[in-house]
């Protein structure tokens, strides 16, 4: 029977009431003071938690879609390769380039693990600068991690711009994740060297520049205004403090679970920012719970135009290019809300999807499709010929 079986959940909840049952059952048994009693006090009291754990921890799986197999929660088996296709719709216009203004704030820096690089110098590894984005149009700001590439320390590449990608964690994650859990700069490196993916540079950061809140992504009237952060801030800033070309076809957004709807309703609304787009296991429409409030202050209109879907169908397309990247079986809902997603995208918009056969709503399954992500990404990101800006950063 399989981890996210009903019945194995149905075993698992009897089981907890069993053992409860029968440790109420044994316990006046278990009243002496002798080494026995008390071992036996021990255990059944251990067995009660742990068949209680097990069952919680079910129900929690099953609702949450963490792990989708015993495979994928054990990390044994053969996960299956990841399968990428492409569907071409057609290409937008270009839009202008962005002004240049307010730099960000370094607070150090961190090795890049992977690849190869521990102990190489930035010409070999690149760097990761712990960075401040304060939002001068917004007033918002929030800590993130920018990947420069080994190319942006070589000499031959100094008076070169750089395609740049806005990454995001799902929600309440950590930037750090993309660090250290997902390693974004690590697998962007082992593909620069094996020539599949073009020097880029990595703008890590969480999809909330208002935590604890979770704004998914939305100016929310009267409140944060984390649409604008991400599109009016957060690219001119890097744009000013780092080597990055201002031509939108230089820019692309990828994130997970809620960085990944971000991902997706960033470039569909701001085509003049984002050309390029990649959702991991992400949804596609607005969450509205407890950790994000009203976010539409009673506005119907507002509510559709965050559901990505009904905007497919009654909004016109957007000329941009995005990626779907999920697993066939194992994320909730995932596989059939994307099918509807998938199925509407017309012309002048593109999309691929990159799938694994099984994963859960987990790390594991993001670090298998990362690799193939990141890669396409690259493959739309373009850099128009042109004067070099002066180096930055």
């Amino acid at each position: 029977m399989g981890l996210t079986s009903h019945k194995v959940l149905a075993l698992a909840v009897l089981a907890a009431v069993l053992v409860m049952a029968a440790t109420v059952w044994v316990w006046p048994r278990l009243a002496g003071n002798n080494w026995r009693a008390v071992l036996g006090r021990i255990g059944t009291l251990l067995g009660t938690q742990l068949a209680v754990i097990c069952a919680l921890g079910l129900v929690a799986n099953n609702y949450f879609a963490f792990y989708s197999s015993w495979d994928d929660l054990l990390g044994t088996g053969n996960p299956g390769t990841v399968t990428v296709k492409t569907k071409n719709l057609g290409k937008g216009a270009a839009g202008e380039p962005k002004a240049r203004i307010a730099t960000v704030q370094n607070l150090g820096k961190v090795a890049v693990q992977g690849g190869g690089a521990i102990g190489r110098d930035p010409k070999q590894a690149g760097e990761i600068h712990q960075v401040r984005i304060a939002g001068p149009t917004t007033g918002l700001s929030t800590d993130a991690y920018v990947y420069l590439p080994p190319q942006y320390f070589q000499r031959e590449f100094a008076n070169r711009q750089f395609p740049a990608a806005v990454v995001m964690t799902g929600f309440p994650g950590d930037a750090k994740n993309l660090v250290t859990r997902l390693n974004y700069p690590g697998t962007a490196l082992q593909l620069l060297q094996t020539g599949q993916m073009q020097p880029t540079v990595l703008v890590l950061m969480r999809p909330s520049p208002a935590m604890p809140a979770d704004s998914e992504c939305e100016d929310i009237p009267g409140g944060t205004q984390a649409d604008s952060y991400f599109t009016k801030d957060v690219p001119p800033v890097i744009e000013a403090s780092y080597r990055v070309s201002a031509d939108p076809h230089a820019w692309g957004v990828v994130g997970d679970s809620t960085g990944g709807y971000c991902a997706l309703k960033l470039a569909m609304r701001h085509p003049d920012v984002f050309r390029s787009a990649v959702s991991i296991s992400g949804y596609y429409k607005a969450a509205e719970d407890e950790t994000t409030g009203d976010l539409f202050k009673g506005s119907q209109q507002r509510r559709n135009e965050a559901d990505l879907t009904w905007r497919l169908k009654n909004l016109p397309q957007p000329g941009i290019s995005v990626m779907l990247a999920g697993s066939e079986e194992g994320d909730g809902d995932y596989k059939k809300e994307t099918d509807a997603f998938e199925a509407v995208i017309q012309k002048p918009m593109n999309v691929s999807t990159a799938t694994v056969p099984t994963g859960g709503h987990n790390f594991q399954t993001w670090n298998r499709l990362l690799p193939p992500s990141l890669e396409w990404l690259s493959q739309h990101l373009t850099v128009p010929a042109g004067p070099a800006a002066p180096a930055g950063a």
